[in-house]
């Protein structure tokens, strides 16, 4: 554990974290981290010194320090802060990282028990490892795009949530963490290989599960929670609005065809009656499709059915269970997802804003050890 300061509440309290800037998924992690109580210092570019953060979100929580990293005296300055840092995350194409200086093996040379994070979308070898690539293609050559959608449209794309966040920041953040325990166990260090490829395939055990004992076809749209399962789907209502039904088991879809007013109609008596699952979504489309989503929010609202209405963003934040667990909050006016999971021994704090660009510089290069005013004989040269 690093000498960093402990003020910061939760279970992280004390670990110090060294983030090379980039976006996404590496940024990611490091809000993760941040949330918990890590202390994470994040390097950015001189050229974005003094501006607001592009991303108050992600980049919650954080101290930034402005540095060149092609000018060997910032360099020399990250490996001052990483000789007293736990982890260090960075986000960089294979090679990067060694090219300018900051690769594992100097930075372990001088921190044996640092954690080194990587953060690729390809990983760090392999065919496509030095290919470009964004969360579409990650999640494409995984298989994951591929089984999204109905089966006669194209596959939609979710968002970024499957590959940079989930596949990535979310990996990223569990590798470092459990490479911390191993390093406070043993007293060395690791590199930490997190591509979003290989996240974004383990979030497929499930279904490679179903696969393999033939309950799922490697086919879109057919299946149980692909939106194949009539019972298992969004539906449009009378005022453009929508309602998620998920009553997949018997208790659940039993509720739901009382609700609708649909208990006894034989063509809803199988429900895992697959040739009947086209003809079920149509009668329902048509059912849902006669009602506003608050009217049908009301008819279900206290059921035991599984059945929800579907909320935009900032509508979500207003929902009287978001709002009862505190999951979103405004800072500054930003509205954003609170720190998650939840620790009851030891809580996290409401995470600091986003810094100003470098507005940490002095500080943390002052607390590595290097002279005051060595530090601000540096600061007119970037």
């Amino acid at each position: 554990m690093s000498n960093a300061p402990t003020s910061a509440a939760g279970p992280l309290a004390g670990i110090r974290v060294v983030e090379l800037g980039g976006i996404g998924p590496g940024p990611f992690a490091g809000m993760l981290l941040a949330d918990q109580g890590a202390e994470v210092i994040r390097i950015d570019r001189p050229a974005e010194a003094g501006t607001t953060s592009r991303h108050p979100v992600l980049h919650r929580g954080r101290r930034s320090v402005a540095l060149d990293l092609k000018d060997p005296a910032g360099i020399d300055a990250v490996l001052r802060i990483i000789e007293g840092a736990d982890a260090l995350i960075e986000g960089f194409r294979p090679g990067v990282a060694e090219r300018l200086g900051l690769g594992p093996e100097t930075c372990l040379a001088r921190n044996p028990r640092l954690v080194y994070g990587r953060m690729t979308g390809w990983g760090q070898d392999g065919p496509l490892a030095q290919a470009p690539g964004h969360d579409i293609n990650y999640i494409a050559v995984a298989g994951a795009l591929g089984a999204l959608g109905a089966a006669d449209e194209n596959p939609p794309v979710p968002l970024n949530l499957v590959g940079d966040m989930g596949g990535g920041g979310m990996l990223l953040a569990l590798g470092v963490t459990t490479a911390l325990v191993s390093a406070q166990r043993t007293g060395e260090g690791q590199v930490v290989d997190a591509a979003m490829t290989d996240g974004t395939a383990v979030q497929l055990a499930l279904i490679h599960g179903l696969l393999a004992v033939g309950r799922w076809e490697d086919a879109r749209g057919v299946n149980l929670f692909d939106g194949g399962a009539p019972f298992y789907r969004t539906y449009r209502t009378s005022d453009g609005g929508h309602m998620a039904v998920g009553s997949v088991e018997p208790q659940f879809y039993a509720v739901l065809m009382e609700v609708l007013g649909l208990t006894g109609d034989t063509l809803f008596a199988r429900q895992h009656d697959r040739a009947a699952w086209p003809a079920m979504g149509e009668r329902l489309a048509a059912v849902f499709a006669g009602r506003t989503r608050e009217e049908w929010t009301e008819a279900f609202d206290g059921t035991q059915s599984c059945v929800t209405p579907v909320y935009g963003l900032t509508e979500a934040a207003g929902h009287p269970h978001n709002v009862a667990r505190g999951t979103y909050y405004r800072e500054n006016g930003v509205l954003q997802p609170a720190p998650a999971p939840r620790f009851q021994g030891t809580p996290a704090a409401t995470p600091r804003p986003a810094p100003v660009v470098g507005a940490d510089t002095r500080d943390v290069l002052v607390e590595a050890g290097l002279d005051a005013s060595a530090v601000d004989g540096l600061t007119p040269k970037g």
